[in-house]
This record gives structure tokens, C-alpha cells and sequence, in this order.
């Protein structure tokens, strides 16, 4: 895309992205990306998932655009969970970049979390960057501790219990979730999926695992699957995932992800990938035990400077990507 040089510095609008516009932030988001890790083929970088239409699809989430004349040049997307909230992927047209687009988006991005009132606000950010790192510094955001993307290989055999959100009734859906938000309630307060379990579930983007034990709930994940979803092919991976805060807290996240192992072997996944904070040192540590590899190392930078649910005894996966 090229922008007449007469307005390449005219400052952005920022405004809601519309359906009209998701091929062109679909682009953006590829070509960015593509481009700043190399990518032989940057246009069709990540082309086996989305990252753009789910949530735009999303109730929970709100997409903003950037535009110069009327033409796209960036987009951002702000996840709200109960009272944390986390944003991105946020790209930029990269022929455009350096140019106060990002930082546009930025000031809006802040905007909606005051709207929203979340007690933490965060992203996942590339630790090797100290540009990036230094942008969102500037509106507040800190570095805190690595967020590892990890993936293991899937055996055909994987056994584990696995009852899925979607096939359960409506009243037992709504118990369900009441029950999913008592258990990231205890957690961190305020912290709810219940929107994210029913828009996966809505949209086809995956599955919610849930486990029990005794005690009712016991655990849950929501995972993507698909070309459709944040997934990528013959993956699937755990968005966000928690067990009860209890004396078998351990036992049962090993337990939720044997499950999440023979859910990903039922859809014919051949990778679970799955996120973790490493100040959740515990949930970290045993996602390796079980045969996980690091992918991706970023830092996770949150708003205000406090911990939020990642700490140390929280068995917690999740995806701020």
C-alpha cells in the first residue's frame, strides 16, 4: 500500500475497525509480523490461523483502527477478562512505521482500559526488543517476568478425561461457568472467562476442557483449534487454563492437561502448544516435566507494576499473544 507522501505524517485517525476493513488489518497484521522475524513471504505469514476476525467477532474484545485518508495502516485488539485486560496483536503498515500510529493506538488502548476500569492491564511483547519495550514503558506498561510458548507432540494415544463446555445443556453451561469464575475469582479477583469460554464455543474456534473431581469443578481450558483460530494447523492451543487454588492444585493441573492431550488427539492435532508466566514457577516448571519445549520466549509487561495473577503456587496457562 503506499500513502501520498502529502499526508505519510498526517496524524492517524483512531476508530473502530469494521468488517470492511478486516482484509486490510488481516494484511497489516501478516506483513508486520512476517517482516520483523524474517519471514520469507511476510503477505502470508501465520496464513494457516487468524488473529483478526475471532476477535473482532469477540463481545469481550474492542478492535481499533488506524487511518491516514481514509485507508488502514494499523490496527489493535483489547481483550477484557472480568478485571484484567490485555491488547494486541497491535501492527502497523510496516512502510509506515515510526510515524506515531502505534502510539495513537496506544493512547486509545489506555483509554478503553480506564473506560473498563480493569485492576490489571497487560501484552506479550518481544523480550529482545528494547524498542517495543520502550514504547509501552511509555504509557505505563513494565517489564515483569518471561512468558515461555511451549509445545509438545501429541501421542495418538493420549488418554485422559475429557468433557467438553459444548456438549453440555444450557442449564449445565450456565453452572459451569459460575463455576469456571469461582475458580479464577480465588485467583485473582475479578478475573473471569466466562466470555471467552462462550465466544469460543459460539464462533467454533475450539473447545473448553473441563475437569472435575469430588468438589464440582475442578479445572478448565479453553483451546483453540483450526485454521479458523488462533491455533495454526494441526495444532491445538490452550488460550487460558486453571485449576482450583486447593491441597491438589498439582495433581489436578496434571490431571486438566492429560485432558487437554486427548482433546487435541480427538480433533487430530498433532501439537499442544500452551503459554506460562515463568513467576508461575510451579505451573512452569511442571509444563516442562510433562514434555513441553519452549518456542517463543517474550516478557510480559503489565499496568500497573504489580503481579497480577502470575505468582508463585498459581497453576495458570495462558496466551496474551
Amino acid at each position: 500500500m503506499t500513502i501520498p507522501p502529502s499526508s505519510a505524517h498526517a496524524p492517524p485517525s483512531i476508530a473502530p475497525l469494521t468488517e470492511a476493513q478486516l482484509p486490510d488489518a488481516t494484511r497489516i497484521f501478516r506483513t508486520a509480523f512476517g517482516t520483523w522475524l524474517g519471514a520469507p513471504d511476510p503477505e502470508n505469514f501465520f496464513a494457516d490461523r487468524d488473529y483478526v476476525r475471532g476477535r473482532w467477532q469477540s463481545p469481550h474484545v474492542v478492535a481499533l483502527g488506524a487511518s491516514v485518508d481514509g485507508r488502514l495502516v494499523g490496527s489493535n485488539f483489547i481483550t477484557r477478562w472480568g478485571s484484567v485486560g490485555f491488547f494486541g496483536p497491535l501492527t502497523v503498515e510496516p512502510t509506515l512505521q515510526d510515524r506515531g500510529i502505534a502510539r495513537a493506538l496506544l493512547a486509545a488502548t489506555v483509554a478503553q482500559f480506564e473506560t473498563w476500569g480493569v485492576r490489571c492491564a497487560g501484552l506479550f511483547t518481544f523480550a529482545e526488543s528494547p524498542k517495543h519495550v520502550s514504547l509501552y514503558q511509555k504509557f505505563g506498561f513494565q517489564p515483569r517476568f518471561l512468558t515461555v510458548v511451549a509445545a509438545a507432540a501429541v501421542p495418538n494415544d493420549a488418554q485422559g478425561t475429557c468433557l467438553r463446555f459444548g456438549g453440555l445443556s444450557t442449564a449445565a453451561q450456565s453452572a459451569s461457568l459460575l463455576a469456571t469464575r469461582a475458580i479464577t475469582e480465588s485467583l485473582y479477583p475479578g478475573l473471569d472467562l466466562s466470555a471467552e469460554i462462550e465466544t469460543v464455543s459460539a464462533l467454533g474456534l475450539g473447545h473448553t476442557v473441563l475437569l472435575e473431581d469430588g468438589d464440582g469443578l475442578a479445572g478448565f481450558a479453553v483451546c483453540h483449534f483450526g485454521q479458523q483460530s488462533e491455533a495454526g494447523a494441526d495444532t491445538c492451543l490452550i488460550k487460558f487454563a486453571a485449576v482450583r487454588q486447593d491441597a491438589r492444585a498439582v495433581a489436578n493441573y496434571r490431571r486438566l492437561l492429560d485432558a487437554c492431550f486427548a482433546h487435541a488427539a480427538d480433533v487430530g492435532a498433532k501439537t499442544l502448544m500452551a503459554g506460562v508466566n515463568t513467576a508461575r514457577r510451579e505451573a512452569h516448571a511442571a509444563l516442562l516435566a510433562r514434555g513441553f519445549q519452549p518456542v517463543v520466549h517474550g516478557v510480559a509487561m503489565h499496568r500497573p507494576d504489580e503481579p497480577g495473577y502470575s505468582r508463585p503456587g498459581v497453576f495458570v496457562l495462558d496466551d496474551w499473544r
